[in-house]
């Protein structure tokens, strides 16, 4: 996934601008990778739009992305495999403290905020916190769903960045807390 520069093919200019064709891998924020199916104009308020239509690959999900917006909703290209041991040292590390008798609705709030950012790292550290947490009480149901959806974005990420099975990143994962 390299950056393409813009050429003399005018059929998707602004794809090719922002850095996506069709056929790519991308993230989304708070929702993973997914794959640009088409480029695609509309018009909105009487202006011509283009507009990146990405599929979910985990639950099929079609989202339609202004090619203008691409850095502002936060689509990137997938990390790389030699980013993956930064990550990985991200989970390692203790997390700074931040109070216990911080509310679980706040630490919701905070830990939404850093999945929302599509950052890896950022997931990476709401999964270390919210596993740390689980081995010293029962999650809320809230922190649950956020630890699934944490682990869900790592482990579909990183399995996608280094073409293996999902399960054999869950294990590597699992054995960075054992």
């Amino acid at each position: 996934m390299t950056k393409k520069s813009s050429d003399a093919n005018n059929s998707a200019p602004k794809a090719k601008k922002q850095g996506f064709q069709v056929g790519d891998l991308a993230v989304y924020p708070a929702h993973g990778v997914g794959r640009i199916e088409a480029v695609e104009s509309r018009i909105i308020n009487g202006q011509k739009q283009d507009f990146f239509i990405l599929k979910v690959l985990e639950n099929g999900m079609v989202i339609m992305i202004p090619t203008a917006n691409v850095d502002s909703v936060g689509l990137r290209d997938i990390i790389k495999v030699e980013e993956i041991p930064k990550v990985y040292e991200v989970m390692k590390t203790k997390p700074e403290p931040t109070g216990d008798n911080q509310t679980w609705n706040r630490r919701y709030r905070e830990y939404m905020d850093k999945i929302k950012t599509g950052s890896l790292y950022e997931v990476a550290e709401v999964f270390r916190d919210l596993q740390l947490l689980k081995l010293t009480k029962d999650l809320s149901f809230g922190e649950r769903k956020l630890y699934d959806t944490a682990q869900g974005l790592l482990v579909r990420e990183l399995s996608t960045a280094k073409d293996s099975k999902e399960e054999t990143i869950l294990s590597e994962i699992e054995s960075l807390f054992a």
